[in-house]
């Protein structure tokens, strides 16, 4: 009679080695579910694991084991034991992997890295590659060997004097991706290894006088949506509404009506064939046409593919608090075309994001204020989600690294974070090397100055994993640090590429050169809103705290998966508490702070976006931006209660500490939000954006947290 057992049977037919403690997992979670006690589930699974190996051990005489002959027995066992009850719980649990399993393999997708089913949706969606009859042709460890062996192509170009060669490289790409603890923007998942072959995520198109600039910029739109890219626009130096126009001695239609044009376009274009395209759209604070454009988007139907901010210097800001008058000037001939009061354009703005979301604000004179390269002229727009400011014809290609992933013994693991970034440094300006450009401008502009934007992912879960709440002072103390410490290896790791490859060719028009900092990168660090690939790396988003901790997701044209944040679980299933009907009632209530059965420790560090007051998101995205030469994109969400001064107190606390841009939005204040909770008495005979009577909590297939406008999801 055999002694062990050495193998298994997947259902595939391969071959894995046999693990006793995958039994002992399962059944300790059936057990859970019926004792409600982590001591006594962990004791029932003792009891069953030796009568479940050794009936293994003898079937193991007679032929081969499979997944299914050990998942039988414990059944068998269990009952033999008295163990019925966690027997049927045993037989849910595994119902429950079967239908999973059958909706992957209805999904056609081969899932060979164990990812979560709406990760797995989301990757067959966006990101996996198909062929000619839309059948998905890659799986998801091949999608990433794909992208590794693209990326890492670019160290041949740096022989002999590169430190790391392209096999090392590749092997890390690869491994940083499948371990989930660094993840690229999306073009670069989608596009890598392919014809189209553009990586880049976020780019910056200039929009000039004339005919010619404004639908050579559309045409120039069109290219980069195409290959997956989103755009930013300043439309500040078109001429107002009802100016001259020289040829025709016309009248111009101003900024705004262009604007529906460029957003008209996008509606058509679906970018790299996957998804919707994205727009920034900014104009001056002392441009003519500044109320028309900041009320652009109060009409819910206009405007779909751009969000909005008014580019705000100091001097409005100073008017504003000193109730001055403030001067519109014509871009065209540089006169004064009109006088207002500071403050009733300020209350438009407030008003308008109160009531719309948009427009959010560009503290355009702190962005340049940073700006690295001076010498090349001033910083005018953002890509569509604010987190990259650009010159005129650049574009930047971002990364994240996965904080979630980097707890050791309840603290930061910062050697392992030390080589993510460094890796990640090197990942990204292989990009620039492999990248293939819409646009000669473009890639005269990207490669000149390199910029890269390394961030972060996962934060609200690593504050989780330390035990500290998103909504304290030592989540700011948290967010700091940590962003320093990325800051400081970023530019070390920079500094190292130049050592090899060189500074960047505008290096001499740089802050650096003046400083005498040698270093590889224009630019380093940002953070993005994350999106997608946050639901791959199955973290939380961006900054961002969680959006809920139980709730649905609609899914497959109407299916909906019951999820529940697996922290979450986890510290509910120790303390007995991880029932269906108490995780409903939290997916009902939106927050566990109201629930009385919830243990304190658990209520003070399991906050969600609402439980957060304002004055702490703006905090956290202080504490970061201190130590990020691009921007941070976040977004202060604002229960439907919030006012118009709760909004107002937010834009001036945005601009005392520093931000380089702010952005609001208030639940309910869109029908197409990708998040909505459950109706709530306060807003029977509402007449606004209906919320359908909700039971849960409920997310769209690719949200994440954050923009619940949608307008940030990739």
């Amino acid at each position: 009679m055999a002694a062990s057992i050495d193998k298994i049977r997947k259902r595939d037919g391969t071959e894995v080695p046999f693990d006793p403690r995958k039994i002992h997992r399962a059944v300790f979670r059936a057990a859970l579910e019926v004792l409600q006690d982590e001591a006594k589930s962990a004791a029932a699974a003792d009891r069953a694991l030796p009568g479940v190996l050794a009936k293994t051990i003898a079937l193991t005489n007679e032929r081969p084991i499979t997944v299914e002959d050990v998942q039988d027995i414990v059944e068998r066992v269990l009952m033999e034991i008295g163990e019925a009850a966690i027997a049927r719980a045993y037989i849910v649990y595994r119902e429950e992997h079967k239908k999973a399993r059958l909706t992957k393999v209805f999904l056609g997708v081969k899932d060979d890295l164990k990812l979560p089913l709406n990760t797995l949706l989301v990757l067959r969606s966006r990101y996996l590659l198909k062929d000619d009859k839309q059948a998905i042709v890659e799986s998801p460890r091949e999608l990433f060997a794909r992208v590794a062996k693209a990326v890492g192509a670019a160290e041949d170009a740096f022989k002999p004097n590169g430190k790391v060669g392209r096999a090392e490289a590749e092997e890390a790409f690869f491994r940083m991706m499948t371990s989930l603890e660094f993840m690229p923007n999306s073009p670069t998942l989608m596009n890598a290894g392919t014809s189209l072959g553009q990586l880049s995520a976020c780019f910056v198109l200039p929009v000039e006088d004339s005919m010619d600039g404004i639908f050579g910029a559309l045409r120039n739109m069109a290219k980069i949506h195409q290959t997956g890219g989103g755009t930013g626009f300043d439309f500040s130096r078109l001429r107002p509404k009802g100016d001259l126009v020289k040829t025709t001695k016309g009248l111009a239609s101003g900024p705004v009506s262009f604007m529906s044009i460029f957003n008209q376009a996008t509606g058509v274009i679906v970018h790299g064939g996957r998804r919707r395209g994205a727009n920034m759209g900014i104009l001056r604070c002392d441009h003519p046409d500044i109320a028309e454009f900041i009320e652009a988007k109060l009409d819910e139907a206009a405007f779909t593919n751009f969000n909005l901010s008014v580019a705000v210097t100091d001097a409005f800001m100073e008017a504003v608090k000193k109730d001055r008058p403030f001067e519109l000037v014509n871009p065209r001939t540089g006169k004064i075309a009109k006088t207002v009061r500071a403050r009733n354009l300020y209350d438009l703005v407030v008003f308008s994001a109160w009531r719309s979301g948009d427009p959010g604000l560009v503290f355009v004179d702190e962005i340049n204020r940073h700006n690295p390269t001076p010498g090349l002229g001033r910083i005018e727009a953002t890509n569509p989600c604010g987190e990259i400011p650009l010159l005129p014809y650049e574009s930047c290609n971002l990364g994240s690294i996965n904080l979630a992933l980097f707890v050791k013994d309840g603290a930061v693991d910062w050697d392992r974070l030390g080589g993510a970034v460094r890796w990640g440094v090197r990942f990204l300006d292989d990009v620039i090397e492999v990248n293939r450009y819409p646009l000669p401008e473009i890639q005269a502009m990207t490669t000149g100055n390199r910029k890269i934007g390394l961030g972060i992912m996962g934060f609200a879960d690593l504050l989780i994993k330390l035990g500290v709440p998103y909504s304290g002072e030592e989540a700011v103390k948290v967010a700091s640090e940590v962003m320093k410490f990325v800051r400081e290896e970023s530019l070390k790791a920079s500094a190292g590429l130049a050592e090899e490859r060189g500074v960047f060719p505008n290096f001499k028009k740089s802050v650096y050169a003046m400083r005498g900092m040698n270093i590889r990168n224009a630019t380093l660090n940002t953070v993005a809103p994350t999106g997608t690939i946050s639901i791959i790396a199955g973290c939380s988003s961006g900054i961002e705290p969680l959006f809920a901790l139980s709730f649905v997701r609609n899914v497959l044209s109407g299916t909906k998966l019951f999820e529940v944040h697996p922290l979450f679980e986890r510290e509910m299933m120790k303390r007995g508490l991880a029932n269906k009907d108490l995780m409903a009632r939290i997916g009902k209530a939106g927050s566990i702070q109201g629930l009385e059965e919830i243990p304190d420790e658990l209520r003070r560090v399991f906050v969600t976006a609402l439980d957060v007051p304002p004055a702490q998101h703006i905090r956290i995205q202080a504490a970061f931006q201190r130590y990020t030469d691009n921007s941070v994109s976040k977004t202060i969400n604002l229960p439907y209660e919030a006012s118009a001064d709760d909004i107002r107190e937010i834009y001036a606390m945005a601009h005392e500490l520093g931000l380089k841009g702010i952005t609001v939005y208030r639940y309910g204040t869109k029908k197409e939000q990708v998040l909505s909770f459950e109706a709530r008495p306060e807003l029977q005979g509402w007449t606004g954006p209906a919320w359908g009577g909700l039971d849960f909590v409920t997310a769209g297939p690719e949200y994440s947290g954050g923009c619940v406008s949608g307008m940030c999801l990739f």
